[in-house]
């Protein structure tokens, strides 16, 4: 149905008579699609939604790489498989690129940077569940020295290792950092703090040790905590400020020493506390 307020149909959003944007997530699309596709055709289209639905394990069609005004592309839950290819990098506008829960998407024959190493643009990167086999501080790297505008950084289950590199704090923009269940087996580096703009930090289940950084408490913008499941993950609970913004704490698995302070009461904003 068109929808004359917003020059659109349903999924389809039009600029002066042209296709700049298509929704079809959750649109129970099965089976494949191939490069002589008319979508490829649609040259001026800026944002592209494929999410939820059933590509039946095929590759990422390098076709995508000719659509090169794409600023938001989210291919994320629809069954795609094999190598990410390095071509989408060619998409240099992009602004938000999902592939998120492709469970054996992967990154081993090209690498992170090779991904991202033109898309300067990039704000959000969400990568879970691909992966990306990096080492070291390789993956900090490769992110501080391509992406320099992220705000949103998402690579849970991504099989990479720590240390989280000080590099890192190129990005300084970054407001979510979403982690979890890497093999890190590395320290809480207190940089974490430097984030001015952090909203929400995801440690989970990362093999980290030592202890934590008191520091990363008191940053005001921080909304979601997460360092459940670090055993060896020592967490000492001081003063937390008057008019901090945590609204989700979640420590539990973790080696929480010491009392819980009076100012625990100061947390007015909390909605979730799982120790």
């Amino acid at each position: 149905m068109w929808d004359r307020s917003a020059d659109s149909w349903s999924g389809v959003t039009c600029k002066d008579g042209l296709v700049v944007g298509l929704d079809l997530s959750d649109e129970s699309i099965s089976g494949g699609i191939d490069g002589s596709s008319s979508l490829f055709k649609l040259e001026f289209l800026r944002s592209l939604n494929l999410a939820f639905n059933n590509f039946n394990y095929m590759a990422i069609l390098l076709s995508l790489a000719n659509l090169s005004l794409l600023e938001n592309l989210n291919l994320s839950n629809a069954w795609f498989t094999r190598q990410i290819p390095a071509e989408l990098s060619r998409l240099r506008k992009l602004r938000t690129l999902d592939l998120t829960y492709l469970y054996s998407l992967k990154l081993e024959k090209s690498s992170l940077r090779s991904l991202i190493g033109d898309l300067g643009e990039l704000r959000e990167l969400y990568l879970d569940m691909v992966n990306v086999s990096a080492e070291g501080s390789e993956w900090c790297d490769a992110l501080s020295s391509s992406v320099p505008k992220l705000e949103v950084l998402s690579m849970s289950y991504c099989s990479f290792s720590g240390p989280i590199d000080a590099s890192l704090m190129s990005l300084a923009n970054l407001s979510v950092i979403r982690l979890r269940s890497n093999n890190l087996s590395t320290t809480v580096p207190s940089f974490l703090a430097n984030f001015s703009s952090l909203k929400m930090l995801h440690l989970g289940d990362c093999g980290l040790q030592g202890e934590f950084p008191q520091k990363v408490f008191q940053v005001q913008t921080l909304q979601n905590l997460y360092l459940s499941s670090n055993e060896l993950l020592k967490v000492f609970l001081l003063d937390f400020l008057e008019d901090s913004s945590l609204e989700t704490l979640v420590m539990y698995g973790t080696n929480i020493s010491g009392r819980i302070p009076d100012s625990i009461g100061n947390l007015r904003k909390l909605l979730l506390l799982d120790l």
